[in-house]
């Protein structure tokens, strides 16, 4: 006789399928230069709505962090401008990599787990090591500065069609959370309390 409980679930072997592929898989240099270059085109776009955000980022000028998860870095430095610019990857032959000033390592690598974390709107456990001034302001940026989605989708798409998108998008988020909150450890509930059936 097994001493399971009625009320575990059994995990979701796709998602320690997609965890293994996504760890094992490694995508070519060039797929991740471009991949951080369109990143870094969107945060500067996300900056540029914010001038209290700028002005932050140019106190900051010249300094460096270094974001890791697991194999991938993404290195930023605050410009004159106070927007970010990033360091190459890999770095070109004859020059030397940025020693970051900060740097801000996600401690969770397992991306089921990110995910829901992020869907019941929670941060990523993060360690961070270095400059403590521009730890504060990264922390502050993280905090107070979000993207405008519906904004820059009614440019698009027009006021009406852009609201009902992101409507329809918002019903979509609430459907996921609500599954994962059902969901059994270590993708779901992060507490000590029983899950319930």
């Amino acid at each position: 006789m097994t001493n399971t409980s009625p009320f575990t679930r059994p995990s979701l072997p796709g998602l320690s399928l997609l965890q293994n592929l996504l760890e094992s898989a490694q995508p070519p240099d060039w797929v991740i230069d471009e991949t951080q270059n369109r990143l870094v085109l969107l945060l500067n776009h996300v900056l540029m709505q914010e001038p209290q955000a700028m002005d932050r980022l140019r106190r900051q000028q010249g300094k460096s962090a270094r974001l890791v998860w697991g194999r991938f870095e993404l290195t930023l430095q605050a410009s004159p401008a106070g927007l970010l610019a990033r360091q190459p990857y890999p770095v070109p032959a004859g020059e030397t990599a940025v020693v970051p000033d900060l740097t801000i390592t996600l401690t969770q690598t397992a991306v089921p787990s990110l995910v829901a974390a992020a869907l019941r709107g929670e941060k990523p456990a993060v360690r961070i090591e270095g400059d403590v001034q521009l730890a504060a302001e990264v922390a502050w940026l993280s905090d107070n500065v979000r993207w405008d989605i519906e904004e820059d989708l009614s440019r698009v798409l027009g006021d009406a069609p852009a609201h009902t998108l992101l409507k329809a998008l918002g019903g979509v988020r609430a459907a996921m959370q609500s599954f994962v909150s059902r969901m059994p450890q270590p993708f779901g509930r992060q507490d000590n309390a029983p899950a319930t059936p």
